[in-house]
């Protein structure tokens, strides 16, 4: 494809892009498996998508969190790859090195970080982000990496842009990820004989008393398991499917401590389980 045009070869590059597979039929580039070795690496089961999505650092794992817990946010592709045919030419282009393989010496695919669909007042759009710690963006060859992506995803016309350390909040991702563990409760020991329409109840009866209680979540929460005789830690644990589900909403941004007075507002979807009395 070097020896075509630009505008057919990046014709050609922008069909391949649109047959790549989304959601839960998508694999990505590189997993884990492929890189082993590297200690930071990860599997996360992604709500957006129904599949498990790879991670090879804290950075990307902690951003796909964020991701994850948008309401924005419909599809996340993490390690997108990049046609080989267009990056070669744009490398040849601007004068710099191809990325290759430090054994082969042939040239490689590259990948983006995360390529993301957002919805935004009904319609859809795709944007890239890639992941580097802020240390990383003075080393000239991770620039001229950045270059040919950046110019990549410019020619399709689609959004990239560099998320650095300091974007990504660690305790809102910590909090994040911790509360999403509980998004779906009815494999807990507590509910599995119970029916959809009596979770529903105890939700709503839950609710109501973290509105009423003037104690922290904890003590709050152990009244609760007595009054309504659930096995010791359902409430903790409801509470934090309410937070997952977004039934309820509390500042994710402060660590947090089942042992404080927690901020609680209602979501909009809490009126979805039934009237509240307030």
């Amino acid at each position: 494809m070097l020896k075509n045009s630009k505008g057919a070869a990046e014709s050609q590059i922008v069909d391949i892009y649109d047959q790549i597979p989304r959601g839960k039929d998508y694999e990505p580039a590189v997993t884990i498996q492929d890189v082993s070795s590297l200690g930071r690496s990860s599997r996360i089961s992604g709500i957006r998508t129904g599949r498990q999505h790879d991670f090879l650092s804290d950075m990307e794992r902690n951003y796909f969190h964020i991701l994850n817990f948008s309401d924005a946010v419909i599809d996340i592709r993490e390690q997108f790859p990049l046609q080989l045919d267009l990056t070669m030419l744009i490398a040849e282009e601007i004068g710099i090195k191809h990325p290759i393989h430090p054994k082969t010496k042939k040239p490689v695919h590259m990948t983006s970080d995360f390529n993301i669909t957002i919805s935004e007042q009904g319609t859809t759009k795709d944007v890239v982000r890639t992941i580097k710690s802020k240390d990383d963006l003075v080393d000239r060859r991770t620039i001229e990496k950045f270059e040919i992506e950046s110019i990549y995803w410019k020619r399709l016309g689609i959004n990239w842009g560099i998320v650095t350390d300091l974007e990504i909040n660690k305790t809102l991702a910590l909090n994040i990820s911790d509360v999403m563990h509980y998004y779906s409760i009815d494999k807990l020991e507590a509910f599995i004989k119970i029916s959809d329409e009596e979770i529903g109840d105890i939700i709503i009866a839950f609710i109501q008393r973290l509105i009423d209680s003037k104690n922290n979540i904890r003590e709050a929460s152990s009244a609760f398991e007595r009054d309504h005789h659930l096995l010791k830690g359902t409430g903790i644990s409801l509470f934090k499917h309410l937070v997952a589900r977004k039934y309820i909403k509390i500042d994710l941004l402060e660590a947090l401590n089942m042992d404080e007075a927690v901020r609680i507002d209602l979501g909009e979807k809490v009126m979805k389980l039934g009237e509240v009395a307030l």
